[in-house]
Parts: C-alpha cells; sequence; structure tokens
C-alpha cells in the first residue's frame, strides 16, 4: 500500500468502490503503458503516425513513473508536482490517443475508445489525489 503524508492513496481508491478488491494505482498505470504500446503496434505507417507514437508512449510510461515517484517522494512539495505531471501526461494521452483515433482509419477502434477512456479516468484520479492531498 503506498503511505504518502497521511493519505493512503490505494486505501483511499478502494473505498471509492466499497467491497471492491484492493486497488492497485501503479499497476494500473503499468497496464495502461503496456496496453498503448500494443495499440500503437497495430497503427499503419505514416510519419504522423511515427511521431504521434512517440509522444503517446512517452507520456503513457510517464504516467506511471512519475507515479511510482510521487510514492517515493521526500517531502509534499514533491509528491504534488509528481502527482501534477501525472495529471498532465494523463490530458497529453487522451488528447494523442484522440488525435490518432480521429485522423486513422482504426481496424480496432473500441481498443482506442478504451484507452482514450482509461486516460480520462486516470486524469480524474490525479485530480482526485491532488485535491485529496491539499
Amino acid at each position: 500500500m503506498t503511505e504518502t503524508y497521511g493519505l493512503n492513496i490505494d486505501e483511499w481508491l478502494s473505498g471509492v468502490n466499497e467491497g471492491s478488491p484492493a486497488y492497485n494505482l501503479e499497476e494500473r498505470t503499468y497496464q495502461f503503458a503496456r496496453e498503448v504500446r500494443l495499440f500503437i503496434k497495430e497503427l499503419p505507417y505514416s510519419i504522423a503516425n511515427t511521431e504521434d507514437a512517440k509522444q503517446l508512449v512517452r507520456a503513457s510510461g510517464s504516467v506511471g513513473a512519475n507515479y511510482i515517484e510521487a510514492n517515493e517522494s521526500l517531502s509534499k512539495k514533491d509528491f504534488m508536482m509528481r502527482i501534477k505531471i501525472c495529471r498532465k501526461e494523463s490530458k497529453e494521452c487522451v488528447y494523442f490517443i484522440r488525435l490518432i483515433r480521429e485522423t486513422q482509419q482504426l481496424a480496432n477502434d473500441q481498443e482506442g475508445f478504451r484507452l482514450q477512456d482509461e486516460a480520462s479516468q486516470l486524469k480524474k484520479i490525479f485530480s482526485a489525489i491532488l485535491e485529496k492531498s491539499k
């Protein structure tokens, strides 16, 4: 479990859905980054797709990496900064997934939609963590 400045994030998030199994945001962000990479592999080659994919891969990996850093932060200020970065990178993921979905004829647009929704949910989670941490 993640304990940061008196706020047990995983426990708090589990309480959002009473009766749900233990919540692990670190694992969720990892799975998101992994699924983004699998999604990217299915895109047809083009210069635009290559550049968008690079940005999306960086942003999706950064969400989880910064969340790990937030959990190991040395101060509340550092914690807040890392969570803000997580939120910013989640927003960037929403943007690039949307851009890819709206400019491509994807064979599996459902996966793109699901990833866009997941990025949006992560953004909301990090916003809630910031509010709760004030």
